[in-house]
């Protein structure tokens, strides 16, 4: 993922564990879901697994939908099966804006994060290879009317953009753990999460090239 030149973070990597793959929600989206989906039902008889595919597939679309209508980036799920079958996870990458995009009018990010991280309860100060953000946990309840209706645990990364006055990366990620967003597994699938943003670094805005 590139950013608009600035000065400051370019982008960001992250090192990903076995079984995990980025899906880009603004461009080649569609090669990297139907690659992730060709490798998944590649050893399966196609005839039996044809309805199978079709309703992830639209799964996945609709989850593609969603975090591209929130500003979405880039979205990292599990592709490898765990014994009790598909991993229940994923995390979104973001951005938005608070305040103008102007150094002398934009929100100061140290405020920001200082008001965030006095709520309390499960919000704390983090950081992101050098840029101070705050990590925030929350339990959401489930929709009884929804095709899914579990609970899920979610946890979001909220950090400012170094060099990019009034931009701020998201990353969220959810899980509903075993349909109990407070159970075991979704403590072991949340510190995973964690782990993998411990990898988190800014990458460098490309120089232009002159001529």
């Amino acid at each position: 993922m590139t950013w608009e030149a600035g000065q400051g973070a370019g982008g960001y990597t992250l090192v990903l564990p076995p079984g995990w793959r980025r899906i880009p929600l603004r461009q080649g989206t569609s090669a990297a879901l139907r690659k992730i989906l060709d490798d998944a039902f590649s050893r399966l008889p196609r005839d039996k697994v044809a309805p199978y595919r079709i309703e992830v597939e639209r799964r996945m679309k609709e989850q593609i939908a969603d975090a591209r209508r929130n500003a979405g980036i880039d979205m990292y799920i599990p592709v490898e099966r765990a014994a009790s079958g598909p991993v229940p996870a994923s995390f979104v990458v973001s951005d938005a804006f608070l305040g103008p995009a102007d150094s002398a009018e934009a929100v100061d990010p140290a405020q920001v994060v200082a008001y965030l991280a006095s709520e309390g309860g499960s919000t704390r100060i983090a950081h992101l290879d050098g840029a101070s953000g705050v990590r925030v946990e929350a339990t959401v309840p489930g929709d009884p009317g929804a095709e899914l209706p579990y609970g899920s645990r979610r946890c979001q990364y909220i950090v400012p953009v170094p060099g990019h006055a009034g931009r701020w990366l998201l990353v969220t990620f959810s899980t509903p753990g075993a349909r109990d967003p407070d159970g075991e597994f979704a403590t072991l699938l949340t510190e995973l999460f964690d782990a993998i943003m411990s990898t988190f670094r800014w990458t460098p805005v490309p120089e232009r090239a002159h001529g």
